[in-house]
């Protein structure tokens, strides 16, 4: 199997295996709590979203990030809630096709931005719920710092045993 491959299918495992039982206000502040106390931990400039449905429930800024961040937040989310996968995959896929993302998926580029770091939250024996998104490193650090807390949070609070189907690329 090549490196992009693995890649591809690394990133599906995640999606399978890091799934919630429940998706609260709570879980989500925690999450987002935890993603900022991990990314002022190492001094990184990040904005962090998390959010169900159309509701954002955490936000934050830390210093040095800009605006512009914040366009980038709303380009992920609009990726994940559209192709039910995270940015960082739907981007990879499209680079390894050798195609432009926003061309052959016919989507506004200055609206979806398929770059790492926004992640579906997926509850088990529902479906996707909602996204973690952090912007303001390179793609595949937002996406591992996403990652990295999430995998943390459900073990704290454990996760399903049941689990739900998740996507096929």
């Amino acid at each position: 199997m090549t490196d992009d491959a693995t890649l591809l299918d690394d990133l599906l495992e995640q999606e399978k295996r890091l799934v919630f039982d429940r998706f609260d206000n709570d879980t989500a502040i925690l999450l987002g709590t935890r993603i900022l106390e991990r990314a002022r931990a190492g001094k990184q400039a990040v904005v962090v979203d998390i959010s169900r449905g159309d509701q954002r429930l955490f936000y934050a800024a830390l210093a040095g990030t800009s605006p512009d961040n914040e366009f980038w937040v709303a380009g992920k989310i609009a990726v994940v809630k559209r192709f039910g996968h995270s940015s960082f995959y739907v981007g990879q896929k499209a680079r390894i096709r050798g195609v432009d993302f926003a061309t052959a998926s016919l989507v506004d580029r200055e609206q979806f931005r398929a770059h790492g770091g926004c992640f579906p939250i997926i509850v088990a024996n529902v479906g996707m719920v909602g996204t973690a998104t952090v912007s303001g490193l390179p793609q595949a650090e937002d996406h591992a710092l996403v990652v990295a807390v999430i995998e943390d949070v459900l073990a704290e609070i454990g996760s399903g045993e049941a689990r739900t189907e998740v996507w096929t690329a």
